[in-house]
């Protein structure tokens, strides 16, 4: 599955629209991650351990719109993007979207 943030894929010629694809999961915060995290923020510097559960996150996210576009027959990804937004307090939806579309 070729999958690219722009609208076209260089060397490929589009030959269908399939429409919009889309994946997405909901991550709630560790009270074992909270508690390093809150020790990394006194001394400052990078949280890995959220950074790490994001990454994980897109990545679920990714498969799930992978599968989606495959389901609706298509090969390949355009204009992909992601999202987040607030579910609840401590909880947040990583959604990845574009659109499904076949390429020769």
């Amino acid at each position: 599955m070729i999958i690219t943030t722009s609208a076209e894929i260089e060397g490929k010629k589009i030959t269908k629209t399939i429409g919009l694809v889309r994946g997405s999961t909901i991550r709630a915060r560790h009270v074992g991650r909270d508690i390093m995290a809150s020790l990394r923020g006194l001394a400052g510097g990078e949280i890995t351990e959220y950074t790490k559960m994001m990454a994980e996150a897109r990545e679920e996210a990714i498969k799930r719109m992978v599968e989606d576009a495959e389901k609706q027959g298509a090969n390949a990804i355009v204009s992909m993007r992601f999202t987040t937004s607030m579910v609840m307090q401590n909880a947040a939806e990583i959604l990845a979207y574009g659109t499904g579309v076949v390429v020769q």
